[in-house]
């Protein structure tokens, strides 16, 4: 018996289906595509920190620009500048901070989950001995609290951390002044931050810890220089809150 051929309807109908199909995914792709943003400040802060001496970075970063309402065109985010909250965008304002003042030498930055942590150097701040901030200092730490006030929203605290360090190798400092100069410098920059911040007081401590924090060893003249330093520890409103030890080894530990 001959078989009955089909009709071109019924032959037609599965590439209907599949014809469908495709569309649909096509669709759905460009739906994707359509949301998505490539954040060009973040994209080329990532390529430098991997190519430092580079002195321009990929075509794939776009230029960006601002309209007239201080929105960010293509290739940028698409919130208003004024309205930047997100306390994970907080690390990337400050290694544009460091960048624009050049203070790549003096300032260490480390993110972890649900904190920024910033290693100022106390040179920077203030002279041997002195508690009183420098002229330079002010104008540094400004550009660190127009960052700290771009995500004052979602910051839960700020502690302001000051540490010295023994002057000889074999010579511990007197425990009076050298507690008494590592919290002074602490709580001027502490201030500093209130008075120039949008940040709530009640959220802003300093402490100063003397020599008994240090980082890297007495016996040199540059180890010694590493343990003088003024640190900000910067968490989230709803992170979960460790000890600074704790945080000492995600940070100190990590970088050896």
């Amino acid at each position: 018996m001959a078989r009955k051929k089909k009709s071109a309807e019924e032959g037609a109908s599965w590439m209907d289906t599949y014809g469908d199909m495709v569309t649909l995914l096509l669709c759905f792709f460009v739906l994707l595509y359509s949301m998505s943003t490539v954040d060009a400040m973040k994209w080329e802060l990532v390529v430098k920190s991997f190519n430092p001496n580079a002195e321009k970075v990929s075509q794939i970063v776009i230029e960006q620009d601002q309209n007239e309402d201080g929105m960010e065109v293509p290739g940028g985010t698409d919130v208003p500048l004024e309205e930047i909250e997100d306390f994970e965008d907080l690390y990337y304002l400050l290694m544009e901070a460091v960048e624009q003042n050049g203070l790549e030498g003096d300032v260490e930055l480390h993110q972890g989950e649900g904190y920024t942590f910033i290693n100022f150097r106390d040179n920077i701040f203030f002279d041997g001995n002195s508690a009183v901030l420098k002229e330079e200092g002010r104008q540094i730490l400004s550009a660190f609290v127009g960052a700290l006030n771009d995500v004052s929203s979602t910051i839960g605290e700020v502690q302001v951390l000051g540490h010295t360090s023994q002057a000889l190798p074999d010579v511990p400092n007197d425990p009076v002044s050298d507690r008494v100069l590592s919290s002074e410098r602490a709580a001027r920059v502490a201030a500093y931050i209130q008075m120039n911040g949008k940040i709530d007081a009640v959220k802003i401590t300093s402490i100063g810890y003397g020599q008994h924090r240090p980082v890297a060893g007495f016996a040199t003249a540059e180890e010694r220089a590493k343990n003088r330093r003024v640190e900000i520890l910067v968490t989230k409103d709803d992170a979960v809150v460790q000890s600074l030890e704790e945080y000492y080894s995600e940070i100190y530990e990590a970088s050896e």
